[in-house]
């Protein structure tokens, strides 16, 4: 009997305590993770545009390289090149180098398709290694600012936040994936990112 009454406490433990466990283990599922470092958030958006302008040079066809979208418009080599000039004036900001020059490299610069891929992917890949050799704390420090908010007689005189300048040219590169995301559809084309997921 005294068996019998322990298995009975012991069943009903069992009744009240798996639920409640259950309850926990989905909640912690659900909840959401701790937020990224700033350093870290940085170099998530920094890759991210990255990875998506990265995949863009490696698909458009190289013979439609030196397409123009409309008659007024840089090529599209051209408007790549210049997505990756871009990321210069963060990662020399942040490696304490002068800034490039407002100048693009020249299409003549790159022989081919395969040479331009290189050199987005170099931009990136640059980047991504002064925002980790910064770290949160080297992040935060100042800069001189390149652009002081597209004011010309501005620039240079202004001092940006580092991380402030990095996301700056994440939207830059946002902007000239829209961009080149028009030459691909113009071209009869459609964005990797846009296509159908496998």
């Amino acid at each position: 009997m005294k068996m019998t009454c322990q298995l009975r406490v012991f069943l009903v433990a069992i009744l009240f305590v798996l639920p409640m466990q259950a309850q926990d283990s989905a909640k912690t599922a659900a909840s959401p993770g701790l937020a990224a470092s700033p350093s870290a958030a940085l170099l998530k958006q920094w890759n991210e545009i990255g990875r998506k302008l990265i995949a863009m040079a490696e698909d458009f066809p190289e013979a439609k390289y030196d397409f123009k979208a409309a008659p007024s418009t840089g090529t599209f080599a051209e408007r790549m090149i210049h997505g990756a000039a871009a990321n210069y004036f963060f990662t020399n900001a942040a490696l304490g180098q002068k800034p490039p020059s407002d100048q693009d490299p020249p299409r003549a610069q790159f022989k081919n398709k395969a040479a331009i891929v290189a050199y987005v992917k170099k931009s990136f890949a640059d980047g991504a290694g002064a925002i980790k050799s910064k770290g949160d704390k080297g992040i935060s420090a100042l800069v001189i600012d390149p652009f002081a908010a597209d004011v010309p007689g501005n620039a240079n005189k202004e001092q940006i936040r580092l991380s402030d300048l990095g996301y700056g040219i994440v939207e830059h590169s946002g902007e000239v994936y829209g961009q080149l995301s028009v030459y691909y559809r113009v071209a009869g084309m459609i964005p990797p990112e846009s296509r159908p997921k496998k």
